[in-house]
């Protein structure tokens, strides 16, 4: 879980003379993770199903808006958008992440788990091959780290798939 200690890692990086970026850990399923970089991450904020309006019409996906800072905030079920199972954030007692993106008109990534910050060399990020990921999930896949396969996913592309 996200802890108080991670938090002040979410504060504006000094330039590092390793290159290396900050990248935040998310749970897709049970077992898949992911890596989201946080130089396009506002903050992280926790809600419960209560706090989501659902908006008819909109891809399963999308369940709906929340309160952020006073504005609306659209959210995308991150999970259920790249192929996983959609999150049970209906259930009572269920607080599910929300990223905020940083762009013109953040979004928010809906995830069940969020884990430590990362350092990691994002120049040393391998292609991703076909077949290794769910075919939904590869649109948004920068690169694969190598020697743990695991993705690390385009912020700005999964903020604006169903937004355009």
């Amino acid at each position: 879980m996200l802890s108080a200690a991670s938090l002040d890692l979410l504060a504006p990086e000094l330039p590092s003379p390793d290159r290396r970026e900050r990248l935040l850990r998310v749970y897709l399923s049970l077992q898949d993770s992911a890596l989201l970089p946080l130089k396009h991450t506002t903050e992280v904020i926790r809600v419960t199903g209560e706090d989501i309006l659902p908006v008819p019409g909109m891809p399963a996906c999308i369940p709906g808006v929340c309160n952020w800072r006073g504005e609306m905030l659209w959210l995308i079920d991150l999970s259920q958008l790249v192929g996983f199972s959609p999150l049970p954030w209906r259930k009572p007692g269920i607080s599910p992440f929300v990223i905020v993106t940083e762009n013109d008109d953040p979004v928010g990534l809906l995830v069940m788990q969020v884990e430590e910050v990362e350092m990691h060399s994002l120049e040393q990020l391998q292609p991703p091959v076909a077949g290794l990921f769910l075919p939904e999930l590869m649109p948004f896949v920068s690169g694969i780290l190598p020697g743990s396969g695991t993705p690390v996913l385009d912020v700005l592309a999964i903020a604006q798939h169903h937004f355009e």
